[in-house]
């Protein structure tokens, strides 16, 4: 769950040149870059922008306000932090919660033209009393990333009784100027809503309640789609977040024709039924890869997600990905940085 005690560590290893490295299977496949600088991040957004890179993660718990991390870089590769996004949270968390959380979790960037549209979540540990906000920016720049937002307020909230969690945000424009919010963990999945493209606030022409993805409330959250051809990719992340070194936290995929579904994974398995493909799992120092979101650069479309560094006590840290497309349409994720095995 995008939702995890965050506490400031020092970070090691970053993104880079793509070099070639080797699967067991003999096929090479681009290397995923090896970070570099300040990685401390759980739950990453990442946005290319005019002067660099903006990334973004989950607050640390009980410091700065619990207010969402920065971090920016100037070539994707080196990163350096840039501190939290304001000194406090905003108004409306403690009313819609009865109490202000020890964090704010999982947030997203979304640009269109000039405006930056970042949502995230505000919410407690094991309970779907939880509440998807909206802050915007109109000129978002890795000089200055804490300047320059405005509070759009509540977008969508979940309630005790209700099946679904409304957190891990992703919004997804579409062809036909639509505008769509994923989101879920939990309960009965993944789940969708309509958005005003404009505003980023709930479509009022449209109240459906799309089901996406569910393991029968098992764990699946951290929903992020991306348009691959005539598919739509529903990126999440399976079993368990947010233990250091004991997590189990995996990143699985499923598409479908329409981004409202309906999913299924490579063997055809419905993601409504527990389907998913899995692209990463805990390898070598690599523990827990999840809380992932796919982002353009220059072109090209990349995996940001977090991973638990055995080497650092388990502790969270950035790492990005190149998707590669197969023949078959399918996408796997480049080799992990030498020295991971």
């Amino acid at each position: 769950m995008k939702r995890s005690v965050l506490l400031p560590v020092l970070g090691a290893a970053t993104l880079g040149v793509l070099a070639l490295g080797v699967q067991a299977s003999g096929a090479a496949l681009p290397v995923q870059p090896t970070l570099k600088g300040d990685l401390d991040i759980h739950d990453p957004t990442l946005l290319k922008v005019a002067d660099g890179y903006v990334a973004m993660g989950t607050g640390f718990e009980g410091i700065d306000g619990g207010t969402l991390r920065l971090k920016t870089s100037k070539d994707g590769v080196n990163w350096t932090d840039a501190g939290h996004l304001g000194d406090h949270q905003p108004a409306w968390v403690g009313k819609l919660l009865g109490q202000e959380p020890p964090n704010l979790w999982a947030p997203t960037l979304f640009q269109k033209g000039k405006t930056t549209y970042l949502y995230f979540a505000a919410s407690t540990f094991g309970k779907n009393t939880s509440g998807i906000g909206l802050m915007t920016n109109p000129a978002l720049s890795a000089a200055k990333p804490g300047v320059g937002w405005s509070d759009r307020g509540l977008v969508f909230a979940s309630k005790r009784g209700d099946t679904f969690n409304a957190i891990d945000p992703y919004r997804i424009d579409t062809a036909d100027g639509r505008a769509w919010l994923a989101f879920g963990s939990f309960w009965d999945g993944i789940k969708m809503r309509s958005l005003d493209p404009q505003t980023g606030l709930l479509n009022k022409q449209n109240a459906t309640l799309y089901s996406l993805a569910s393991r029968g409330g098992g764990a699946i959250e951290a929903a992020s789609i991306v348009q691959h051809g005539r598919f739509f990719y529903l990126f999440v992340s399976f079993d368990r977040c947010c233990a250091g070194v004991s997590s189990t936290y995996r990143i699985m995929v499923g598409r479908s024709g329409a981004v409202t579904g309906p999913y299924t994974d490579k063997s055809g398995v419905p993601m409504m039924k527990g389907g998913g493909t899995q692209l990463q799992a805990g390898q070598g120092r690599f523990l827990g890869p999840g809380g992932q979101e796919n982002y353009t650069d220059g072109g090209i479309q990349n995996l940001v997600y977090h991973y638990y560094d055995q080497d650092a006590g388990g502790a969270s840290m950035l790492q990005t990905s190149p998707l590669i497309w197969g023949a078959d349409g399918w996408p796997t994720l480049g080799a992990l940085p030498e020295g991971t095995s």
